[in-house]
């Protein structure tokens, strides 16, 4: 598919060889701790920033939630919030009636049935809403860089995968006990309640997802000044920065597999078997054999 796009482009094992640096979206700090080539820079939540001010309507909004606070639902910029199943719609409806709290959702279209204490915008600068003091859970699909913004603002997750790499990153947010999942098939009003109820009431979630926040800040330098760094680190085109290459990177499918070193242990094993059988041959022929010889004579 690539290359019907870019037909003069060379086949990926070729590239995947030849490539000097990998920029990875990630950070030891939210993802589990990998050992990485110095060809492997991690620039994860490089598009997380501090918060801006926000629209005087929305800031007004924000900070009239008194003590309860707010919710923040948004499902993304892919998944569209007019395209949801209506009986999810209708339970998350019923939901907001029931919470003390305000909801603030981005969902694009018109929506009725809507609570007095449900405000609907179509799109929201969301690292702005989510650094906002009055925000005490965000309700999101498990995008990694929402997942990236949360974590970076500190507030606690209530997440719906939809596809892709979401449920992992779902399953990453409870494990880690940055919030709560919930499966969409299983979906009501009572589940989410209950799910942000538990959030917004016990402290440990806050506690976690602000332990973590503050060791993805915790860094010599930050995730732009090394995007922005390690690629000058190249001689001129075509050359780039074979020093920082792997070596592995040229072996052949034989090599990296090992398959002579298998196949050394291999005849090795063969040659200790066969020397063991015909061992234990021979000391059964000298016992049972004297013992036959006996009973003859």
């Amino acid at each position: 598919m690539i290359s019907a796009h870019f037909p003069d482009l060379p086949p990926l094992l070729e590239i995947e060889r030849n490539q000097s640096l990998s920029l990875i979206n990630t950070h030891f700090s939210i993802d589990t701790p990998v050992p990485l080539l110095p060809s492997q820079v991690e620039v994860g939540a490089m598009h997380c920033r501090p918060a801006k001010p926000l629209p005087k309507d929305l800031e007004s909004w924000l900070a009239g939630a008194g003590p309860a606070g707010v919710i923040y639902f948004s499902l993304g910029s892919v998944t569209r919030g007019e395209t949801m199943p209506p009986e999810y719609r209708q339970a998350f409806l019923e939901a907001f009636r029931r919470l003390p709290q305000l909801v603030l959702w981005k969902y694009e279209g018109e929506l009725e049935g809507v609570s007095d204490n449900v405000r609907i915008s179509s799109w929201l600068p969301q690292q702005d809403v989510l650094a906002h003091d009055s925000v005490k859970v965000f309700i999101s699909h498990g995008g990694l860089l929402s997942l990236q913004e949360s974590i970076f603002h500190a507030t606690p997750l209530l997440v719906l995968p939809i596809f892709s790499e979401q449920p992992k990153n779902a399953m990453f947010v409870e494990n880690s006990g940055l919030g709560r999942m919930l499966v969409w098939e299983e979906l009501t009003a009572d589940s989410i309640v209950d799910a942000l109820t538990d959030i917004i009431t016990k402290p440990k979630y806050k506690e976690n997802v602000a332990r973590m926040s503050a060791s993805l800040s915790d860094q010599l330098t930050t995730p732009q000044e090394r995007a922005v760094f390690w690629p000058r680190v190249r001689d001129p085109p075509p050359k780039g920065a074979p020093q920082l290459r792997c070596p592995a990177a040229q072996l052949s499918w034989v090599q990296f597999l090992m398959l002579d070193v298998v196949g050394l242990l291999l005849v090795a094993l063969l040659l200790l078997v066969f020397i063991l059988r015909r061992l234990v041959r021979a000391v059964c022929v000298i016992i049972f054999g004297g013992r036959a010889k006996k009973k003859k004579e």
